[in-house]
C-alpha cells in the first residue's frame, strides 16, 4: 500500500478514535431511585413506551438531581411539557450544580409561548445562574439579553424538545430541532462542572422525558 495512503489512514483512524473517546453519550435510567429530589414530590410513569418524570407543584422552586452524574460541557437533550397557566409553569434543566441553591439553569415559560402580548412573547426562554443572577436581577440589569422568544411556534401544553449546548464560552438552546437557536448567552458562573437535574420554578409542576447527555 502507498505510504501516503497508510499515513492518511492512520491519521484518520487516530482522529476518529480520539473524537469517539472525547464524546460520551448516556441516556440515564429515569426511575424514582435515579434522583435526589428537592422541594418536590416525584412520580415516574410509563405511557405508550415513554418514561415520564413528573414533578408536582409547590411554593418555591424545585429540582430533581440525577444521582451519581456530573456534567461539565457538551449537549443536554430532553423532552418537556408545561401548562398554559400564567405564572405557574416554569420548566427546564439545572446544571453545574454545587448544591440545592447554587446552579445554572435554562428554563421555559410555556404560558408565554402563544401570548398575544409582545413583551411576554420575549420572555419564553430564560437562562439564570442562581443565586446571584436570578431572573429578576437579569431582567432589571440586562433586559432582553438572558431571556428571549422561541425561534419556533410551540403550543403551551404540548411536549417539545430542548437541546442545550454548553461550553466554556456559550450556552446555546435549540427547540424542536430548529437549526436557529432560541437563546445564545455567555455563562455567568465560573463553575464549569456539577450536578444536573430537572428543574421547576415557583408554584410549577412539569413533565420530563427522553433525557440524553453528551459530555465532551
Amino acid at each position: 500500500m502507498n505510504k501516503k495512503i497508510i499515513t492518511a489512514t492512520i491519521l484518520f483512524t487516530t482522529f476518529f478514535c480520539l473524537n469517539t473517546v472525547a464524546q460520551k453519550t448516556i441516556q440515564p435510567t429515569l426511575s424514582g431511585g435515579s434522583f435526589t429530589v428537592v422541594n418536590r414530590h416525584i412520580t415516574v410513569a410509563n405511557e405508550q413506551g415513554k418514561t415520564i418524570v413528573h414533578l408536582d407543584a409547590k411554593s418555591g422552586q424545585g429540582v430533581a438531581w440525577l444521582n451519581n452524574i456530573t456534567f461539565e460541557k457538551g449537549i443536554i437533550e430532553f423532552d418537556v411539557k408545561g401548562k398554559n397557566v400564567v405564572q405557574q409553569s416554569f420548566v427546564g434543566i439545572a446544571f453545574h450544580g454545587l448544591n440545592d441553591t447554587t446552579f445554572d439553569a435554562v428554563y421555559f415559560r410555556p404560558f408565554n409561548f402563544q401570548s398575544p402580548d409582545i413583551i411576554r412573547k420575549t420572555h419564553c426562554i430564560q437562562y439564570v445562574s442562581e443565586p446571584q443572577y436570578d431572573w429578576q436581577v437579569l431582567r432589571e440589569k440586562y433586559p432582553g439579553k438572558y431571556e428571549k422568544a422561541l425561534s419556533v411556534s410551540v403550543q403551551p401544553e404540548n411536549w417539545f424538545h430542548a437541546k442545550v449546548v454548553v461550553d466554556v464560552n456559550n450556552i446555546t438552546v435549540f427547540v424542536n430541532g430548529d437549526s436557529k437557536p432560541s437563546l445564545t448567552v455567555k455563562p455567568l458562573s465560573k463553575r464549569t462542572t456539577g450536578k444536573i437535574g430537572f428543574w421547576v420554578g415557583v408554584t410549577s409542576d412539569g413533565d420530563f422525558s427522553n433525557l440524553k447527555i453528551t459530555s465532551e
